[in-house]
């Protein structure tokens, strides 16, 4: 800087006495310090200058050359928003600039060149005056930090210029040849320029990604649209020289005209960092430090081992029950505080069949259970077959075929019409979910459930093949779905006593299922005379019609050899107003069909919805045309979750999500989509996610967390599914459930509710090893969890920043802690 230049001219004036040297270099410095306060506004344009002027210590003026630099458009200062003498001398062609010499004061020696005593260096940057200068680091793309300095706006400010590797230095300048400086991102020498330009082409990727709007122009929502490019057209950003500019940081700094200046920013520090930098370089290291030590993963030791289900598996909980005759013990009950310990893989264990071949068989060593194919067997629900566990596709009411089965009661009720009128379903006691599993060719999403233990593992099987599914049970509580939104309701020998105890589990499924809706129902009551299921189909007729239930048909199918009776749930309330006698009673008024997480049971049924602008009162469109519109009952009156009208609301996260898709999760990060099936979205709005990737092969669990707007009856009326869940506790299902999760701004939300580490737990034991996360959320967030999936040693694939939100996308690894924790509480 300017003070350590003068120092090193005093030196060399021996005749000088050290007062007068000292009177002059406070005088100068001081009127540095003022024409700087003065012209702070204002940018030097221009590089490749030999010798810039300078300004004597009588008050000459400094002169401002203009830059020769090529590509002048690029660069073109304006005027407007410089000050009036920091333009002067703007006539001059370039050409004479390049020749132009310093205005030298009269007791002066001349300038010194650049090159000469590098060694006194470390003597100027005590020197060096500090006032209003600042740094700033940018995280380059090879993971390292690049601390990039700004000479200024004015040339009292100090710039380096740089002319065909000869740099020089105004007044006040500090040295091009040193290091620091050059590492700080001043005019460097042809040398250093040359090897900074690797770190400076990737330093532009980064601040070019995180810089303006999205190619689309979106950066509300909390999202995301840009497609992850990890290099920038590099040569578009440089000067036909070959130099690059940094265009990118021009726009994240837009002060005035700089974008002509190389490598700078708006202000300099000089030697000295900010404390705002100190500070969060201190904080991140320690945090760092803490998490490298924090993280001490332990394998969970239940006596479920491998299939571990905290909520599902909590011993000490069941053990306290007073009954389980409802199938109590079957229901969640999860403990005052998830663990955080990570659950063993099976022996054996891997890489699972792909769809649709997995619909056939599996690794038997991924589900290493025998128990159901010696049980079930003969009714070709699993066998044993060498190494794998095959599934011939058929079920205890089909023993010849899923397909013929479905087509049948197609065929007994037309109006039932798969994949076009009736398009998402609830399969009840699922077995091992081959019904759900050939609905695929149908078009039909299956929302399948089976109490766990009932029959080993039989969800378990049902995810391993690729076949949505998760673990519940009709016992005391309602299940996890809203009001009125599946088409139809499946029971195949599923083992429920609808008729019991005034009909309290068929109700339920009154509640979920769509006015003119179907229930399709497959028991040995249907078609068979002995006494127990003679005295079951009359309380069931009974039952059905105190319900206004219509029954539709009632055929035997004769190759398997069952019958199947089929009732529809009335489309008005014309029936319940005519009863005679009110039993199941109508709901009260003020209870809510859509509120579903852990609320009893009720013997009660809610009205169906006669406002033509209410849910339930018509009947969705036909797939796939339900998929892209917005239901009629939203209306522009309504406020969307993202604050426009809703039907615009639901547009523009479709448009979203479907640019997302196609700009980024398709091709940009890395993903083999042909080995994904089971895909999670954590956090989904209007399954805008699951929507976009209609056209492969994965099928999406769609979860609207419980303080999330419940936005999951708009997801059924699409013609897609889902559940609402809490993610404080643990997810209904197996582990080594998921290819893939996706997660959008769910972390830094739930982690204000309860522990991150226990929820990433959960995300490792629902995630198959080789899967993949992919999360969107705010930096810092997305900082902790790439420190936690590394300390599990899984492949981070990408990250990315912008506007202080990240993306990233990490792999799980076959990887397994030595050292176990007992769970006491599941321990049977």
């Amino acid at each position: 800087m300017a003070l350590g230049k003068y120092s090193r001219v005093d030196n060399r004036r021996q005749n000088s006495s050290y007062c007068s040297a000292v009177t002059i270099v406070v005088f100068v410095g001081l009127c540095l310090v003022g024409v700087w306060m003065l012209t702070s506004s204002s940018v030097v344009p221009g590089q490749n200058v030999d010798v810039p002027a300078q300004e004597n210590k009588n008050g000459v003026k400094q002169q401002v050359p203009e830059s020769n630099e090529i590509n002048p458009k690029q660069f073109e200062d304006s005027q407007g928003d410089l000050p009036e003498d920091a333009t002067k001398g703007g006539n001059t062609t370039p050409e004479e600039k390049l020749e132009e010499k310093p205005v030298e004061k009269p007791e002066e020696i001349p300038e010194e060149k650049p090159e000469e005593k590098p060694e006194e260096k470390p003597e100027e940057k005590p020197e060096e005056k500090p006032e209003g200068k600042s740094n700033e680091e940018i995280k380059s793309g090879d993971g390292s930090n690049t601390e990039t300095q700004n000479g200024g706006n004015n040339a009292e400010d100090g710039d380096a210029k740089t002319n065909n590797g000869e740099t020089n230095t105004e007044d006040g300048g500090t040295k091009p040849d040193d290091g620091d400086s050059n590492a700080a991102g001043q005019g460097d020498s042809q040398e250093n320029s040359t090897e900074k330009k690797p770190d400076t082409d990737e330093t532009e990727t980064k601040l070019d990604e995180n810089t303006g709007e999205g190619k689309d122009g979106e950066t509300g929502n909390d999202q995301i649209d840009e497609k992850v490019d990890q290099k920038d057209n590099k040569e578009s950003d440089k000067s036909p020289d070959g130099q690059v500019s940094n265009r990118s940081q021009g726009e994240l700094l837009p002060s005035g005209a700089q974008s002509e200046l190389l490598n700078e920013t708006t202000t300099q520090s000089g030697s000295w960092s900010t404390q705002a930098a100190e500070s969060k370089n201190e904080k991140e290291t320690q945090k760092s430090s803490d998490q490298q030590q924090g993280y001490n993963w332990k394998l969970c030791n239940a006596t479920a081992g491998p299939d571990f289900i905290p909520c599902l598996d909590n011993w000490q909980a069941i053990r306290s029950l007073r009954s389980t005759k409802h199938y109590e013990h079957r229901e969640r009950h999860c403990p005052e505080e998830p663990p955080s310990c990570l659950v063993p893989l099976p022996d054996g264990y891997k890489r699972p069949v792909e769809w649709p071949t997995s619909r056939e068989k599996i690794w038997y060593h991924n589900v290493p259970h025998t128990k159901l194919a010696e049980v079930k067997g003969h009714q070709n629900w699993v066998k044993i077959t060498g190494e794998f566990l095959t599934f011939p596709g058929g079920g205890t009411q089909f023993k010849h075929g899923a397909l013929h089965y479905i087509d049948f009661i197609n065929e007994s009720v037309p109006d039932i019409a798969w994949g076009k009128r009736t398009r998402v379903i609830l399969d009840v006691g699922c077995g091992v979910a081959s019904f759900g599993g050939y609905l695929f060719d149908r078009d039909v999403l299956a929302m399948s459930f089976a109490p766990k233990d009932e029959h080993e593992a039989q969800v378990q099987f049902a995810l391993e093949r690729g076949i949505p599914a998760i673990s519940a049970v009709m016992g005391t509580k309602r299940l996890p779905y809203p009001g009125r939104v599946f088409d139809a309701v499946h029971c195949a020998r599923c083992r429920v006593p609808w008729h019991i105890e005034g009909g309290k589990l068929l109700l339920e499924l009154n509640r979920m299922l769509r006015p003119g809706g179907f229930f399709v129902w497959s028991a040995t009551p249907v078609y068979q005379k002995l006494a127990e299921d003679v005295e079951i189909w009359q309380a069931m007729t009974e039952l059905t019609k105190a319900m206004c239930w219509d029954l539709v048909s009632i055929n035997k199918d004769t190759i398997n050899g069952v019958g199947v009776a089929t009732y529809r749930k009335p489309t008005s309330n014309e029936c319940y107003e005519q009863r005679s006698k009110q039993e199941p009673p109508l709901c009260e008024a003020s209870d809510d069909p859509n509120a579903a997480w852990n609320v009893p049971l009720q013997a009660c049924m809610h009205k169906v919805p006669v406002d033509s602008q209410e849910r339930g009162s018509q009947w969705p469109e036909q797939w796939p045309a339900r998929l892209d519109k917005a239901p009629y009952w939203m209306l522009s009156s309504q406020v969307g979750v993202y604050g426009k009208p809703a039907p615009e609301d639901f547009t523009a996260d479709y448009e979203h999500w479907k640019r997302v898709v196609s700009n980024s999760y398709l091709n940009g990060i890395g993903i083999n989509w042909s080995s994904v099936r089971n895909a999670m979205d954590m956090r989904s709005v209007y399954g805008g996610l699951a929507a976009a990737l209609k056209e492969l092969n994965v099928w999406v669990m769609n979860v609207i967390t419980v303080d999330s707007p419940d936005t999951l009856p708009i997801i059924y009326e699409r013609g897609l599914f889902g559940i609402y869940h809490d993610w404080c506790e643990s997810f209904s299902t197996y582990p080594r459930s998921y290819d893939l999760l996706h997660a959008d701004h769910l972390f830094s939300k739930v982690k204000k509710r309860c522990s991150l580490v226990a929820v990433f737990a959960e995300v490792d034991r629902v995630l198959r090893p080789e899967g993949k996360l992919i999360v969107r959320d705010n930096v810092e967030t997305i900082n902790e969890l790439e420190n936690m999936a590394r300390s599990m040693q899984w492949e981070v694939r990408m990250t990315y920043s912008k506007d202080k939100e990240g993306l990233l996308c990490v792999q799980k690894s076959m990887w397994r802690p030595k050292e176990s924790e007992t769970i006491t509480y599941a321990i049977a």
